[in-house]
């Protein structure tokens, strides 16, 4: 096995693993969405007023659970095959 990839950036997680695998860029762009939301949507104090969840529509919010989703199940068919 490889180095183990460490870090809370998605989109730098999966660059690490296209080093094995090959990455559709879709999961990628949705990773960087991810990573764009990471610090805003978890700290009350990160938008200039207003909770985090007043600043996040519910679309957002589905997209964002989308890109989680897919991503979770690539890295998880992965796992499987090893």
């Amino acid at each position: 096995m490889g180095a183990e990839a460490w870090g809370h950036s998605v989109a730098d997680l999966l660059k690490e693993l296209a080093k094995r695998h090959a990455i559709p860029e879709e999961l990628l762009n949705g990773a960087l969405e991810l990573d764009k939301a990471y610090i805003p949507t978890g700290y009350p104090n990160a938008h200039p007023s207003g909770s985090p969840r007043t600043r996040y529509t519910t679309e957002e919010a589905r997209r964002l659970i989308g890109h989680a989703e897919r991503i979770f199940k690539f890295c998880s068919d992965i796992l499987a095959e090893i």
